[in-house]
């Protein structure tokens, strides 16, 4: 990847210039049976979309803070990227009481924690191809899957986005911009992440930064790609044997 990247959105940027096509994260849900795969341009334009939503619907600004009360998921690797092209702190299972937005899936413990937020509430279904909530949204929130469709397809910050403040907080820890960027590169190998082209799958949470590294940011800053699984622990071994071969995963985290 170019060595000038220096964010996330910055890696993204150079993985949507070298092959916009080819796979980016492709995601499966052991309790339901999803699997979407989403190509480099297909998740860039997610990313851009739900970036206009929060700087423009939302009026999130560079250093506000947005708590993800999500699973390991596609659209978490997408909020992950977004609140990383706006400048502002991706709190990964983060206090919502203390976030200026809070992000939260369908399931009732999030939505109850996520009620602590005094700003802005949005919801995820987490439903199959980014579908609704049937019949609406929960009282006190927005239905992500509502707002984001009619959101630009380019995104352009208000303000430059500076590598040196801080990006990330996963499990108490707080990371820059560029601190996301070169841990990632500097342990893509140990993944055995080697070049552009490997690909790993990866069952492991969104909440800590191995979770994180393998499931997403690794992945992007070796110029590979992820194969998500959303509760992994339910597919039987020879499933999962399956998925390795005809995913062409050539390392597997869990």
């Amino acid at each position: 990847m170019n060595a000038t990247n220096r964010t996330p959105a910055d890696l993204l940027s150079s993985a949507l210039a070298a092959d916009s096509e080819r796979p980016l994260v492709t995601f499966y849900d052991d309790a339901t049976g999803e699997r979407v795969e989403l190509s480099v341009a297909t998740f860039a334009n997610w990313v851009a979309k739900t970036a206009n939503l929060l700087q423009d619907e939302l009026s999130v600004e560079p250093g506000d803070r947005v708590a993800l009360l999500l699973p390991a998921h596609w659209q978490t690797a997408v909020w992950l990227l977004a609140c990383a092209s706006v400048g502002v702190i991706a709190d990964v299972a983060g206090d919502p009481a203390a976030a200026d937005v809070v992000v939260s899936g369908p399931d009732p413990e999030s939505l109850e924690a996520a009620r602590a937020c005094s700003g802005e509430r949005i919801a995820l279904a987490l439903r199959p191809l980014g579908g609704r909530f049937a019949p609406h949204a929960p009282e006190g929130f927005t239905d992500y899957a509502v707002e984001v469709p009619g959101q630009a397809d380019r995104f352009v910050p208000y303000a430059p986005v500076d590598p040196e403040e801080p990006a990330l907080i996963v499990a108490g820890r707080e990371f820059s911009g560029a601190e996301v960027v070169e841990r990632a590169r500097a342990e893509a190998s140990g993944l055995g992440l080697t070049g552009p082209g490997a690909r790993i799958l990866s069952g492991l949470p969104y909440d800590t930064w191995e979770g994180l590294s393998a499931g997403l940011y690794g992945p992007l800053a070796s110029g590979g790609s992820v194969v998500l699984c959303r509760h992994l622990e339910r597919a039987e071994a020879e499933a999962v044997d399956r998925r390795i071969e005809a995913e062409r995963v050539s390392v597997v985290a869990r």
